[in-house]
């Protein structure tokens, strides 16, 4: 098989198993040396082993690839991927988009061009790049200069398959406040509101902070809403709140809840998605991918809605570019 698209599945494997991202860049790293090098190169053993950037690993994928053969280590992640596969759903057949990914700008592995590639191969009619915001330091977040930035990036990368939708994963401050200029969030296309911070506030305030974001009219989606992790060392509890308030306010205010598709999420709770349908609440099913191969969660996500009985028309994932960007601008102009 092709070396350069051994390499690039198995980044994408083990991206999706959540295996170690320095594994994973390790084979985006040789995948793009490898784009790079010549036939001669690439079929000179000696030389291709002194290239900066293949090691023993990817030389050992490179090497059984040019045999003609799949590689043994991308044989193992097949066989691993199929013994994990999600049930099959028929909701993630109708899902159209993704408005909750990330690139290398702020905590993501990879390029925005890597990402919007891994979408198109996927199917998808849309994806949203929704980076984090300056608050989120440690995930590199973005200053206003730097979005200003990647809006021109986002615009030069239109016209695929694939529609690149700007937008950005906001910050709900203490107050309830969002953490970008209002004049920037008026250009972007999708905007996801989450809470990354003093998760374990009152209910009281945590209430308080939720209702004032979702009653921003710049916010499109409440993101990851109880910020639980139900997975691994760094798991936590779900944050506390009057869901019945706050999710009347997202079905007053037309935000949609979203089904985070991360396996270590879940979030919402199932009983708290049952809160939300009650409410008359829109959903958005997001993969709030960091890698390409991460984009695949939406799998888990349609899984859990379809399960929950959430009826496809109130996913707004589900639903073709233009009704979309009708409802995410519902409120820009009059903001």
């Amino acid at each position: 098989m092709d070396p350069l698209e051994a390499l690039n599945e198995i980044a994408f494997l083990l991206e999706r198993e959540r295996s170690s991202r320095y594994k994973s860049r390790a084979f985006r790293t040789a995948a793009d040396v490898v784009a790079r090098l010549d036939d001669d190169a690439l079929r000179d053993p000696a030389r291709l082993q002194r290239t900066r950037g293949i090691g023993p690993s990817t030389f050992a994928v490179v090497s059984q690839a040019l045999e003609g053969r799949v590689p043994d280590y991308l044989a193992e992640l097949r066989r691993r991927a199929e013994a994990a596969g999600t049930a099959e759903s028929a909701l993630r057949g109708l899902l159209r988009g993704d408005l909750h990914t990330h690139s290398d700008w702020s905590d993501g592995m990879t390029p925005i061009p890597t990402m919007l590639a891994a979408a198109e191969r996927l199917g998808h009619d849309y994806v949203a790049l929704t980076d984090h915001s300056p608050r989120l330091t440690v995930a590199h977040g973005l200053t206003a200069e730097r979005l200003e930035q990647q809006l021109e990036v986002v615009a030069s990368l239109a016209g695929g398959s694939t529609r690149l939708l700007s937008g950005i994963e906001v910050d709900i401050l203490e107050d309830g406040t969002l953490d970008q200029d209002d004049e920037l969030l008026d250009r972007l296309d999708v905007v996801v509101a989450s809470v990354h911070s003093d998760l374990r506030a009152d209910s009281t305030r945590m209430t308080r902070r939720l209702l004032a974001a979702v009653a921003n009219p710049r916010v499109d989606v409440l993101g990851h809403v109880t910020g639980r992790l139900v997975e691994g060392k760094r798991a936590r509890p779900p944050s506390q709140f009057d869901a019945e308030r706050v999710f009347a306010a997202c079905a007053a205010n037309g935000v949609a809840v979203e089904i985070n598709s991360r396996p270590e999420r879940q979030d919402p709770p199932d009983e708290l998605v049952q809160v939300a349908l009650d409410a008359g609440c829109l959903f958005a099913i997001d993969s709030d991918a960091h890698a390409p191969g991460q984009l695949g969660f939406l799998d888990h996500g349609a899984e859990r809605a379809e399960r929950l009985g959430v009826p496809p028309d109130r996913i707004v994932t589900t639903w073709p570019v233009d009704r979309l960007l009708e409802w995410t601008h519902r409120g820009r102009s009059a903001a």
